[in-house]
């Protein structure tokens, strides 16, 4: 198969260079440019409409968001697939990203071996929207539950952008709050979730399926089961919304008192 063109835009030009270095040592992968700022990259991606681009958020003149914009007005015929390849790990960041049509969102640092990967990913797959997370949660380097969460969700595949997500989150954190809530999942967790979010008991159950279903989908049992050092699931294994929930949340309170 042809090379895939890549172009690369952050205004660390150390880090452009050291990523360039390492991609440009892989036989499938061709580097088109070096972009300091969203501006430079947009006149890039016109003069040779690259296969991929990494995107870094933080940057002069142009942003990271403010590119994704400015691209999505763009008439290209053919429209770059877009990595994220950031510092900032908030959730509304991440949401938004993925809004405005990125593929995937890293966070630094990344292994270059993964990144290498996720670009062959990007590249050969005709669907968008995921999400990876690639600060490892076994390290529990998380400030609070509600990122080591987060970090939980995103390493196994949820979106953040869809309201299984949002909703999944909330039962895990009402799970650590009293652990015995999981055993009232229909009573309480569900209508508990509903008022919050201005929805009904039954809405907040689907969506939670949905999200299950969605990460069971985009094969990151790996991931699943790397984080908890054994095999949990097979693909034909999902778990129930209670199941998930309390794993997930067994193992937030497990990175907490370790």
């Amino acid at each position: 198969m042809d090379k895939i063109s890549v172009l690369l835009v952050d205004d660390n030009q150390a880090l452009l260079r050291l990523i360039a270095d390492s991609l440009s040592r892989k036989p499938d992968v061709e580097i088109v440019g070096l972009a300091r700022d969203g501006a430079e990259a947009l006149d890039m991606i016109k003069a040779h409409l690259p296969d991929v681009m990494l995107l870094d958020i933080v940057m002069p003149r142009l942003d990271g968001f403010s590119t994704l914009e400015m691209l999505n007005k763009m008439e290209l015929s053919k429209r770059p697939r877009v990595i994220m390849l950031t510092g900032l790990t908030r959730d509304d960041f991440i949401s938004r990203a993925m809004r405005l049509g990125a593929d995937y969102y890293m966070i630094k640092p990344v292994d270059m071996l993964q990144l290498y990967q996720r670009i062959l990913d990007v590249a050969r797959s005709d669907e968008s929207g995921d999400v990876l997370c690639v600060r490892n949660p076994e390290e529990g380097n998380s400030d609070s539950a509600d990122e080591r969460v987060t970090n939980l969700f995103l390493s196994i595949g949820i979106p953040a952008h869809i309201k299984g997500y949002a909703y999944l989150r909330e039962a895990v954190k009402m799970v650590l709050e009293d652990h015995d809530r999981i055993n009232r999942i229909t009573k309480e967790l569900y209508p508990g979730i509903a008022r919050r979010f201005s929805t009904t008991p039954s809405k907040v159950e689907r969506a939670m399926r949905h999200a299950i279903e969605v990460a069971w989908s985009r094969g990151r049992l790996d991931s699943v089961n790397r984080i908890y050092g054994y095999k949990v699931f097979s693909p034909e294994d999902k778990p129930t919304n209670g199941e998930f929930i309390a794993m997930v949340a067994d193992k937030v309170a497990f990175q907490k008192s370790a």
